[in-house]
């Protein structure tokens, strides 16, 4: 009980930096989230119109994924040095992974003849795709984007590696102040707070992706 008490005294003393921080990283994934979010939407677009197109954004997608953060980052510290700019960097590209494959998911999974009716009907090929293929396929993309919010919320974490911003410098400081005075503090309000706001996230991406699904797809 002692611990737990010292972790919440821990907490409200520092709760303005831990506000602030916190803030810092939901913002962080949140404006990533959107960049990767619309390059995935415009390169799935265009991966998903042929076969080969497809089969290269989903092999980009699984390689990509198994590149390590922290190796990604330390190669990014060296060419564009250390601060935001390698975490966004970083963010993004993760975070274009996940939703990037189901983009192509979702529009091949779109029915060829629904889309060649509304072609004989004399849409364009823009107007089928944003009336007809993202609607349908809004769902799986969604979905893809939900995945990618809660991965990119513990990869904010290790971009305190590159002086990112974010819950994740207290994180890293109290691993490198091991066994000194609230070290174990530090590192558990960090993992805490990520955890919260994570679980923040994802229910304002679900509210989201049932506000701007067609109710008559939801209802299928």
């Amino acid at each position: 009980m002692t611990a737990v008490s010292d972790f919440f005294t821990f907490v409200a003393e520092r709760w303005s930096v831990l506000s602030f921080l916190a803030y810092q990283h939901l913002s962080l994934v949140v404006q990533t989230l959107i960049l990767a979010t619309v390059l995935a939407i415009v390169v799935g677009v265009v991966a998903s119109r042929t076969r080969w197109g497809a089969n290269a954004a989903q092999a980009f997608s699984a390689i990509g994924l198994t590149v390590p953060s922290y190796a990604l980052l330390g190669l990014l510290v060296g060419i564009v040095s250390i601060g935001v700019l390698p975490s966004v960097i970083a963010l993004v590209f993760f975070g274009f992974l996940p939703i990037l494959r189901n983009v192509v998911v979702g529009l091949n999974g779109v029915d060829p003849a629904l889309i060649e009716s509304a072609r004989g009907m004399g849409m364009s090929r823009f107007s089928t795709l944003v009336r007809l293929e993202l609607p349908l396929a809004w769902p799986v993309i969604m979905t893809g984007v939900r995945v990618s919010a809660q991965m990119l919320m513990g990869i904010a974490a290790i971009a305190a590696y590159a002086l990112g911003p974010g819950l994740g410098g207290y994180i890293f400081s109290g691993i490198s102040r091991m066994g000194g005075a609230n070290a174990t503090n530090a590192i558990v309000a960090g993992t805490v707070g990520i955890l919260i706001l994570a679980v923040i996230l994802d229910v304002a991406l679900n509210l989201l992706t049932r506000f701007t699904t067609s109710k008559g797809i939801s209802r299928v």
